[in-house]
């Protein structure tokens, strides 16, 4: 068990740089804040190489850390490490979960185009999750899932459902190709409530701000839209994303 008392000191450098998506790239390790996600990623499949502890916490006694290797670090420190206003003292560092080939050939897939706010990533990962979804695909230009805001907003959701990234025109042609409907969202789509629920699908979502790239859209099987009743011009993609994902998957 090792004491470290130094922002300088080297390994608090190098677990400092895994905020940045580039080293997040080369290591393939990231970083998951707050005890309850910690122990998330203990419960998970995720492998867990180091708990980092402020001197002042201690590890749960249900945990099962034996493989765990376990560094205590001063209030300092940790405050050096975390990326939050008022860190809960403690933080894991994590191995990235390895991506599963994901064959299109049925099941349920959320495609993102260019979702760029971690916010309304971890939300809408957190959704896909809970609503039992194969699969998320992320295409050019959206956050990266392992971005620190981003884990945090699924609440544990990422440990539990395949992310990746891909060309998304490759995404919908193959989901196409295996008899996967492909809904794209528009405004000059149909009414949602209009479609039934289905077997298998994939939902595309689009930028916040632009939507989904027309390209793409002409390759959907339909594209849907919600109906706006009141005086907002739209709604956040990360809500829109919960009701179209439980309207098509019905039961």
């Amino acid at each position: 068990m090792e004491a470290i008392s130094s922002v300088q000191n080297p390994r608090i450098k190098a677990w400092k740089k895994l905020q940045k998506k580039r080293e997040r790239d080369r290591s393939d390790l990231f970083l998951v804040e707050g005890e309850h996600l910690v122990e998330e990623a203990l419960k998970a499949s995720v492998k867990v190489k180091v708990i980092i502890i402020r001197e002042d916490r201690d590890i749960p006694k249900r945990w099962l850390v034996e493989d765990v290797e376990l560094v205590y670090v001063t209030e300092r420190v940790m405050a050096e490490l975390a990326e939050t206003e008022t860190p809960q003292g403690m933080i894991a560092v994590c191995e990235k979960p390895a991506a599963e080939n994901i064959l299109f050939e049925s099941g349920r897939y959320l495609l993102l185009d260019r979702i760029q706010d971690p916010g309304n990533l971890g939300s809408m990962l957190r959704t896909a999750e809970a609503a039992g979804l194969e699969g998320v695909i992320f295409g050019e230009g959206c956050a990266d899932p392992f971005n620190g805001k981003v884990v945090r907003s699924t609440q544990g959701a990422i440990f539990y459902i395949d992310v990746q990234q891909m060309d998304l025109h490759d995404a919908v042609d193959r989901c196409r190709e295996n008899g996967v409907p492909v809904f794209g969202t528009s405004l000059n789509g149909s009414t949602f409530s209009a479609i039934e629920p289905q077997e298998s699908f994939a939902l595309l979502m689009g930028n916040e701000g632009a939507g989904v790239e027309p390209g793409l859209l002409e390759k959907t099987d339909q594209n849907l839209y919600i109906p706006i009743y009141g005086e907002a011009e739209s709604l956040n993609v990360g809500a829109a994303a919960g009701i179209l994902i439980y309207h098509l998957r019905g039961d």
